[in-house]
């Protein structure tokens, strides 16, 4: 009904301006001298102007000149009135030139012109109108003033965002762009004042109290950067994010927030070959072992988008299980979803899993990772990594699953604590047991990922919302990061190439200091390191290396058709002689469990575990 109300209201100030605008035309045309127009003009005056206002106003309504949302008018609603009103003059011009004169011909070119800038400043006065009058309704001191990071087109739309909207109290001051061409130049009467590494003064002199970082396309490197510039100010730094991140590919000044650490931290957007992914795993029962954890839940919404004929999710703690069967049955109602608690450590207990469900594929994320509580209870560790992955790697083979992919960890490479060990040993099972079965065994090794369960990520999150000290172990400390649905993407996608043997590895990237890491951390809460927080080197944790490793000394690599996804050249394992050697490592598990003694035996399988002195 409003809305009826204000287009009423739009035609009925057209219809005046039109009749101004065909009175202006015969003043002008006879030197605004009303007595010298022709008697025979002035009789067919009014006839003229009726038919002139109800044409006008008839042609307008196609164009959407009263549908339009005139407080965002600009270029494309004054071509709008351009083009409605040429049609409309255009025509009468042709009547009285060529079929009955009714009045002088130059009437309707003056008319056309006097139409487009009565009709078209009436629509942009009401813009104008918005902006000045209502936009002093909200208290100047509570507008932001915002430096704008990158000219280009999205920049330029959130700049007109908010022009057009100062509820939003946003008044954007400048831009700034490393393109020269553009530097001096305005867009829509902002100045682009200079490029990245002038941020610190630009903000300085302008007063910015906030920094948008307005490049969706820009690379996790050149964000970086940016980023790095900006948190020498004191302005508050918010970001549009990615392309691959805007669903719709919509740039909208509600799609800005802040920065977050997977800003900094993030890479180029996976590209997989869904065609061959939905080849291996729509029609198919897929079994994800750990579907509660970190890996394992996202593995799950993501095959769910597959169409698997049934997913199998299975993990030994109910909390975290039920949380995700809730959200995917939410998402995927038509989804034969199986929610199993099941430890697998129980032979007999998977036995009965697998003959009940008869997975085709086969994902085992379920697996103890934290380093230091493993260091102290090597047994666990050695239990549920290596005689857990026993268990489901012989249940797929006796019950003929076509594909098993174990997740495992760059940790297993020349590892120095017990939990690396034993992933080193999980893979060595499904090597060795892969040379003498049906089932395709393959495994996928990768390092941290942003985020997971107990990760470094929320430590210190949680550290900086008490007040401090973020805690390093060590100011050289590096580590490989991955955000979980990049590497999950990649471990769905290595289980499509997967012929039988193979280590996939991942590109993990550049490694990050984890000093940096939290130093940006603090940033980004708004804090300065060592000023507002304090940061403290705690020393090397028992087992910590100062670096991880993708890579084996004897393992080669190999390109795949994937350019994030590499092949260590399979090692032969011996399978009975592993079998002995589990078979002794599992007697001394759980007939005399002494600490020392089991990680001397997981040396002797491992040969390049360095024991944590």
């Amino acid at each position: 009904m409003r809305q009826k109300l204000k287009s009423g209201l739009f035609v009925l100030c057209d219809i005046i301006l039109l009749t101004i605008s065909f009175y202006c035309a015969y003043m002008i045309r006879f030197d605004l001298d009303f007595d010298t127009i022709p008697k025979y003009f002035v009789d067919r005056m009014l006839f003229l102007l009726a038919i002139s206002v109800v044409l006008k106003i008839i042609v307008f309504i196609p164009f959407k000149l009263y549908r339009s949302l005139w407080k965002y008018a600009g270029v494309y609603e004054l071509v709008s009135i351009f083009l409605a009103s040429s049609i409309t003059n255009g025509v009468l011009f042709v009547y009285i030139a060529f079929v009955e004169r009714l009045a002088p011909r130059s009437i309707f070119v003056i008319t056309g012109m006097l139409d487009v800038l009565l009709i078209g400043g009436s629509r942009m006065t009401y813009r104008l109108y918005r902006r000045l009058v209502l936009g002093r309704v909200i208290r100047l001191d509570d507008i932001k003033r915002v430096l704008i990071v990158g000219a280009g087109d999205a920049g330029a739309m959130i700049a007109k965002e908010m022009e057009l909207h100062p509820e939003h109290k946003y008044r954007p001051v400048a831009f700034l762009d490393d393109d020269k061409f553009k530097q001096g130049k305005k867009i829509n009467g902002i100045p682009v004042l200079g490029g990245i590494d002038d941020v610190v003064d630009i903000a300085e002199r302008k007063h910015i109290d906030e920094i948008i970082i307005a490049i969706p396309s820009a690379k996790p490197a050149v964000i970086n950067r940016i980023y790095e510039q900006c948190a020498k100010t004191k302005c508050k730094v918010k970001i549009l994010p990615s392309m691959s991140q805007l669903i719709d590919g919509t740039v909208m000044l509600k799609r800005v927030r802040d920065v977050n650490i997977e800003d900094l931290l993030g890479r180029e957007p996976v590209v997989v070959d869904l065609e061959e992914i939905a080849g291996y795993l729509s029609g198919k029962v897929v079994l994800v072992t750990g579907g509660g954890g970190s890996i394992g839940s996202e593995l799950c919404r993501q095959i769910a988008s597959f169409e698997p004929k049934r997913l199998v999710m299975l993990d030994n703690y109910e909390n975290s299980l039920h949380d995700v069967y809730i959200e995917l049955t939410r998402k995927y109602p038509e989804l034969d979803i199986m929610p199993v608690i099941a430890n697998i450590r129980e032979m007999d207990r998977m036995e009965e899993v697998f003959d009940t469900f008869r997975p085709n594929i086969v994902f085992h994320a379920a697996a103890h990772k934290h380093v230091p509580l493993m260091e102290a209870n090597p047994e666990e560790a050695i239990k549920n990594n290596v005689f857990g992955t026993w268990n489901v790697a012989h249940c797929a083979d006796k019950y003929n699953a076509e594909r098993f992919v174990l997740i495992s960890t760059d940790k297993a490479v020349n590892p120095t604590n017990v939990m690396g060990a034993t992933k080193r040993i999980a893979e060595m099972i499904i090597q060795a047991l892969d040379t003498r079965s049906k089932t395709e065994f393959v495994a996928v090794r990768f390092g941290n990922v942003l985020g997971s369960n107990g990760s470094v990520i929320p430590l210190f999150k949680k550290q900086i919302e008490e007040g401090g000290p973020v805690t390093v172990t060590h100011p050289d400390v590096t580590r490989f990061f991955m955000t979980i649905p990049e590497a999950v993407q990649l471990v769905i996608q290595a289980g499509a190439m997967a012929e039988g043997g193979e280590i996939f590895i991942l590109d993990m990237g550049e490694p990050v200091k984890i000093l940096d890491l939290a130093k940006n951390m603090i940033r980004l809460s708004g804090f300065e390191p060592y000023k507002d927080i304090d940061i403290e080197i705690t020393g090397l944790r028992p087992g910590e290396k100062l670096y991880e490793e993708l890579l084996l000394n004897e393992e080669g690599l190999k390109a795949t058709k994937h350019n994030k996804i590499y092949i260590a050249k399979p090692l032969h394992i011996d399978y009975e002689l592993l079998k002995r050697e589990l078979e002794i490592l599992k007697q001394k598990v759980y007939k005399s469990p002494d600490a020392n003694e089991l990680k001397e035996y997981v040396k002797v399988l491992v040969p390049t575990y360095k024991m944590a002195q």
